[in-house]
């Protein structure tokens, strides 16, 4: 690869060059498909992340400089680079649902863990029509001759873009957890009268595991991201035999500097595929009791978790979000943060939301973690990308575990006064309709 013969050269200009700190070397490329060329890799850790909105950088994030591992050094993002320099560390991973939680020892969440952010060594990055090859280094002292090897050594085992593998129909036998008795038994007991004085809103959640499904995960993940335009897309192979893939519709927060970007994004409702319906289904969905306060439950949450980090809050009326399958309640949230706010202080107090969680957060979670039947890991967490100038996270649902031999497919429903075991069922499975299609 000619990008590849030119960033070599740049790397050894730099041998006798005494930088230290965080330095990216980048030069222009041709790649067509990110997801094709990221399947071809060798390198792991394997990370693709493209925020909602076409406008926005797609990155494609190759092996591991360093990692952030425990939630409080993520303030280091930011901390460890000079403001002077033009460029500055990206990391890019997530927490899980509940990171306070110790690990079970689950295999099939083996290398996620509770808290995973990696530096990457190698970042392909696509702005508009411009595609460019980087690869990240970080110099002290005593480093610069192993760097320079470590550099040269991945920039050889790089290789070009090929086609994804086709994604074909499946067998597989479908596994409910909790399944639909106990579902219903689990919204009974949040629904009743004498619990919903204490805890209002507990969003409860299923895994439905395929198994004898084998896919790859990028070629899930490209047919899938097809069909979500106004989603984020990211994935996550950490290891060869375990992905963790998302398209999914909600922001958690955005940070541009010190203006921030967050959302409350509560209350489902069908789409038909005929507009008039749709419009009428919309209607319903603004006008109903029930979704308008599992949306406010969210946004009050949310309004009341930034108001010691931020100032100038601001909140929109609810509006539609308009999905291929679903539509959702949703509304805006902007702030101005109050200076020396990191990332990790959001990340706190946002992650995880009552749109995720339930309302109050301590009591939602005790339930979940006391009744909820399986280990949610990634699922509901919070993944994105962190850097000095800008960071956004996305809550990780309309996500799916790819295991060898299984595919795991996961949903939750806001369950308040009111909602009724079939239905939230029933909203379960339009979540999961979309990626179930493509599996056949």
């Amino acid at each position: 690869m000619l990008a590849q013969t030119h960033i070599k050269q740049q790397l050894d200009a730099l041998r006798h060059d005494r930088t230290l700190g965080f330095v990216r070397l980048r030069v222009a490329c041709e790649v067509n498909s990110f997801l094709g060329w990221l399947n071809a890799q060798p390198l792991y850790p394997r990370i693709y992340w493209h925020a909602r909105g076409e406008e926005r950088p797609e990155y494609v994030a190759l092996g591991r400089i360093h990692e952030l591992t425990d939630p409080a050094h993520i303030a280091r993002v930011c901390a460890n680079t000079q403001a002077s320099q033009v460029d500055s560390p990206r990391y890019f991973g997530g927490l899980a649902f509940d990171p306070d939680q110790p690990p079970q020892g689950n295999r099939e969440w083996q290398g996620f863990g509770p808290c995973r952010f990696v530096l990457p060594r190698i970042e392909l990055v696509r702005r508009g029509e411009c595609v460019s090859l980087c690869l990240n280094l970080w110099f002290d002292e005593h480093n610069r001759e192993a760097e320079l090897a470590a550099g040269h050594q991945a920039l050889a085992a790089l290789v070009p873009e090929a086609p994804l593998p086709p994604l074909t129909p499946q067998q597989w036998r479908r596994r409910d957890n909790p399944d639909k008795p106990e579902w219903q038994q689990l919204v009974s007991t949040v629904t009743a009268p004498d619990f919903q004085t204490h805890t209002p809103k507990v969003v409860l959640s299923r895994e439905s595991r395929l198994e004898g499904a084998d896919v790859n995960p990028w070629s899930l993940l490209a047919r899938w991201a097809e069909r979500a335009e106004q989603c984020f897309r990211f994935g996550f192979q950490f290891e060869p035999d375990h992905g963790f893939i998302a398209c999914s519709p909600e922001r958690l927060y955005r940070r541009e500097g010190r203006h921030l970007f967050s959302e409350a994004l509560a209350g489902t409702i069908r789409r038909s595929g005929d507009e008039a319906l749709d419009a009428r289904l919309a209607a319903e969905l603004l006008s109903d009791s029930k979704n308008r306060l599992e949306n406010r439950l969210v946004h009050t949450d949310i309004l009341h978790r930034l108001a010691p980090l931020a100032h100038d809050i601001t909140l929109t009326e609810p509006r539609i979000l308009k999905l291929r399958l679903l539509q959702h309640l949703k509304c805006d949230i902007e702030a101005e943060l109050h200076p020396e706010v990191c990332d990790w202080q959001l990340l706190a107090a946002l992650h995880p939301t009552p749109a995720v969680g339930g309302a109050p957060r301590e009591s939602a979670l005790a339930f979940i973690r006391a009744r909820e039947p399986y280990d949610r890991g990634w699922y509901a967490g919070a993944c994105g990308m962190l850097s000095r100038e800008t960071s956004e996270c996305s809550v990780a649902i309309r996500s799916a575990r790819i295991d060898p031999g299984a595919v795991t497919l996961f949903a939750g429903a806001g369950i308040v006064a009111g909602s009724e075991p079939a239905a939230e069922w029933a909203e379960l499975d339009n979540k999961i309709a979309n990626v179930l299609s493509l599996l056949g």
